[in-house]
Order: structure tokens, then C-alpha cells, then sequence
């Protein structure tokens, strides 16, 4: 089981940022942006530039995970 989320620091476009992400997200993140051949910046760039105002930076980044483990496994992305 998750505990609490962990402050982590990000530069996206040149400006810093945190994210708040339980260990298990953070981890499924990092392996994410290495398969992809990204930096976990640019990943994280490109999942806030995507985003709608009304969603959180962490938010989002979660629900990529989410929706990455699904199409992942052949489920249906239902997020």
C-alpha cells in the first residue's frame, strides 16, 4: 500500500516545479520516460502542456501512468 505522496522537483521549460506522487506512480513514471527514450522533464513537459487548466500537474501525471499501465496490459483506457 501507498503511504503518503513525496515532493518531487521537475524543470519544465526552464522553470522549476514540484509534484506530489505516492513512491508507486513515481516509479511507473521514471520506467515510463526511459521507455519512451525521454528525459522524465520533457515527459512531464509534454503531460502539462496537455493538460487542462482545471488538472493538477500531479493529477495529470497520474492519470498518464494510469492510462500508459492500461494500454500496457490491453485494457481499455477509461480515463
Amino acid at each position: 500500500m501507498s503511504r503518503r505522496p513525496v515532493k518531487h522537483s521537475l524543470s519544465l521549460r526552464g522553470h522549476r516545479t514540484s509534484v506530489s506522487l505516492e513512491a508507486e506512480f513515481w516509479d511507473e513514471f521514471r520506467k515510463i520516460a526511459k521507455a519512451e527514450g525521454k528525459a522524465l522533464n520533457a515527459l512531464a513537459a509534454e503531460i502539462d502542456e496537455a493538460r487542462g487548466v482545471e488538472v493538477g500537474l500531479a493529477s495529470a501525471i497520474r492519470v498518464h501512468v494510469l492510462n500508459t499501465v492500461l494500454a500496457r496490459t490491453g485494457a481499455p483506457e477509461n480515463v
